[in-house]
């Protein structure tokens, strides 16, 4: 085991050359450098956010939801049939014509009541517009605190205004209370997601958002480890900067405000356009790819950093990309109303915030 820890916390592979972790171990009084073992805190954390999650949405998001009349049920529910019922659970959700027929002579059932059925019957196994309303209403008042303190967090630091500071003294640079508890509210938050995953809304994302909370997990807990906590900071407030807006977004889908709706995830895609396109590879990857490079220079963390750093800017393009050739298609299309459009486009809204 002395051995596997050795191999995994290789000083080689995580600090520049030249320094060891026994460089790290006794700092001055009053100085804090990141270690491994203060991110166990977070795990007992998630647990901690995850119940305020619960008391947030059983008493107060639903309250909300409740005054704007938001149905706390599922719509019509399909009768009881044992026949259809075996199919949907053992066979198939969406049964294609051929099930069809064969189900419609088994029941002498005309073939819309069957497919009637199987439509409210699946309907049933989604979650209420209610659910829904108070599941958004949690993330977009957590993001919206955590956006809030990140960003008044690092008004006051100066890698904010100059981001070579980031790189300044590296890896000497201390720990401070606000930016510990920037990091680990982060972790813990996205440790409660994935705890929760499990008993949230069941999305057909679930595996590509579980491997993403994964690697967020994995990036921050990186980050902090090897003291690149400053412009993991920076990633973080980038990233938080558009995730209240979707969730705002959500609320007024949910709440049918279908203008303001229009209006926020407009506002969203522009903000998500500029953060993640512009500030992000200007702002984040510059600094820390070229400056870092001048004035810390490479080692193995270093490229595994930035390689993920590279690897988030890629999804980011290939989301941008998405959001925007199905925009456009729908505005730009010439055999198309201006209200079909409008449909169009409000249905692509939906399918993306819900």
């Amino acid at each position: 085991m002395s051995a596997l820890s050795a191999w995994f916390w290789n000083e080689r592979f995580w600090l520049p050359h030249n320094v060891t972790w026994a460089d790290l171990a006794d700092p001055a009084p009053g100085v804090e450098y990141p270690k491994a073992g203060h991110l166990f805190i977070a795990l007992p954390l998630a647990l901690v956010i995850f119940a305020v999650r619960i008391v947030y949405e059983r008493f107060i998001a639903s309250t909300c939801a409740q005054s704007l009349h938001i149905q706390t049920g599922v719509g019509r529910r399909a009768q009881p049939n044992a026949v259809l019922e075996k199919v949907f659970t053992s066979i198939t959700k969406n049964p294609d014509s051929r099930h069809l027929d064969g189900l419609s002579k088994q029941l002498d059932w005309e073939v819309r009541k069957v497919q009637r059925w199987f439509r409210h019957r699946r309907n049933q196994d989604k979650p209420s517009t209610h659910t829904k309303f108070c599941e958004s209403m949690w993330r977009f008042t957590f993001y919206l605190c955590i956006f809030i303190y990140g960003f008044q967090f690092l008004w006051q630091t100066p890698w904010m205004w100059d981001t070579r500071h980031c790189w300044y003294g590296y890896p000497y640079q201390v720990m401070t209370p606000g930016l510990y508890c920037y990091y680990v509210t982060e972790l813990a938050f996205y440790w409660s997601l994935m705890f929760s995953q499990f008993t949230d809304i069941k999305r057909k994302d679930f595996l590509i958002m579980f491997i993403h909370h994964l690697a967020t997990v994995s990036l921050i807990s990186f980050s902090y480890v090897n003291n690149m906590a400053r412009v993991g900071s920076l990633v973080m407030c980038v990233h938080d900067t558009s995730d209240f807006l979707l969730e705002a977004a959500k609320l007024a889908n949910y709440a049918k405000y279908q203008r303001l709706c229009d209006f926020l995830f407009i506002v969203f895609g522009v903000v998500f356009f500029i953060t993640r396109l512009v500030i992000y590879p200007v702002w984040v990857l510059n600094s820390s790819m070229f400056e870092s490079w001048a004035i810390v220079g490479p080692f193995p963390s270093w490229w595994l950093f930035n390689i993920l750093l590279l690897v988030l800017q890629v999804l980011h393009i290939i989301w941008s990309y998405l959001i925007a050739r199905i925009a456009v298609k729908i505005i730009t299309d010439k055999y198309c109303s201006k209200n079909v459009k409008r449909i169009r486009l409000i249905k692509l809204i939906n399918q993306m915030i819900d």
